[in-house]
């Protein structure tokens, strides 16, 4: 059955293009097959899934896994992050407003504060939270039953969870890995489609080649090329349309942006290709560490640009290559 296109004056364009279905979810096979069996079990046993944790860079679909199992159990999600949680009761009124089989998401758990994260960890093992009433001798603690729920989580710096908190996701812990090239270009037909956009694959294809192996920028990519095939052409995304789009965003051949290869220049012209510490990059880029390292580092190292090694960052050929600055041959014999 056709699906109609979607409008996107309610809603975003990350959740309109959200699939529903297993069917629509292209990539992370491994992942979408343990689930399936994670799931399909638990509802033959008629229990809630078991607590699951989601990791990786940003913009991969830890989310969407989310929503996907929301719908596959039939069940209510309730949606927090790890930020929002400040106190133990604001985790306190989560937990006891829950329905029996409801999913909680809890995006960037990294960042919960280690009090909430421990108020959590009886309620994901026994259904139950311990709250303290009062201070010093007088206080007491309640013990309060919670109804059967699964707790989904995701990060992308599963490194900052204690070994305490990752132990106790039951169902499993999933990591979630770049998309290759064919399947950005699927997921950018799949949401031509969905928005009522005309495109070539040709150029579709330009745009997986520069989404830097993430769906989100894909589709973010997709709809800026809508904008220009809408304002300087027929309507359609050409090769042409599709390389002006890009070239207006500044964005090369290889999807590094302006501030990825400002890093790059800053390393090999004012470090000599490295090695150099992550806070001295920073530094020297007037950008904050934890952006290189989270933001432009795994994309850089991916493409093979730079490489990480005990003594810090340094350049590679291939970083010289792309852009056009002679390798010292001292470096590269």
């Amino acid at each position: 059955m056709s699906i109609p296109p979607k409008k996107l004056e309610d809603s975003s364009l990350d959740s309109a293009l959200r699939p529903e279905r297993w069917g629509e979810y292209i990539g992370q096979t491994p992942i979408k097959e343990n689930l399936r069996i994670l799931i399909e079990a638990a509802q033959k046993r008629k229990e809630p899934l078991e607590h699951l944790l989601f990791y990786g860079p940003a913009g991969l679909g830890k989310t969407t896994l989310a929503h996907l199992i929301k719908h596959e159990m039939d069940a209510q999600m309730k949606i927090t992050s790890g930020p929002a949680i400040e106190r133990v009761g604001d985790l306190a009124s989560i937990l006891t407003n829950l329905s029996p089989g409801d999913i909680l998401f809890i995006d960037e758990v990294h960042r919960l504060n280690k009090m909430v994260e421990e108020v959590l960890y009886p309620a994901m093992e026994a259904r139950s939270l311990d709250i303290i009433i009062g201070k010093g001798p007088a206080a007491r603690t309640l013990q309060l039953e919670l109804p059967p729920f699964t707790l989904i989580a995701a990060t992308t710096r599963i490194a900052l969870l204690s070994s305490p908190l990752r132990s106790r996701f039951s169902g499993g812990t999933f990591r979630l890995e770049f998309y290759t090239e064919p399947e950005i270009k699927d997921i950018l037909a799949r949401s031509a489609h969905l928005l009522g956009i005309t495109a070539a694959e040709s150029a579709l294809m330009h745009i997986a080649k520069r989404s830097r192996f993430t769906p989100r920028i894909a589709n973010h990519l997709l709809k800026r090329c809508r904008d220009v095939a809408s304002v300087r052409g027929n309507g359609t995304i050409t090769d042409e349309t599709a390389e002006e789009a890009l070239k207006l965003l500044d964005i090369d051949a290889a999807g590094l942006q302006s501030e990825d290869r400002r890093i790059l220049n800053i390393l090999i012209n004012k470090f000599s290709g490295g090695p150099v510490g992550l806070t001295t990059l920073a530094a020297a880029s007037s950008e904050e560490a934890s952006t290189i390292e989270e933001v432009h580092e795994p994309y850089l190292l991916r493409l093979g640009f730079i490489e990480r090694t005990p003594r810090g960052r340094i350049a590679t050929r291939r970083a010289y290559e792309h852009l056009s600055i002679e390798p010292p041959r001292v470096l590269f014999r």
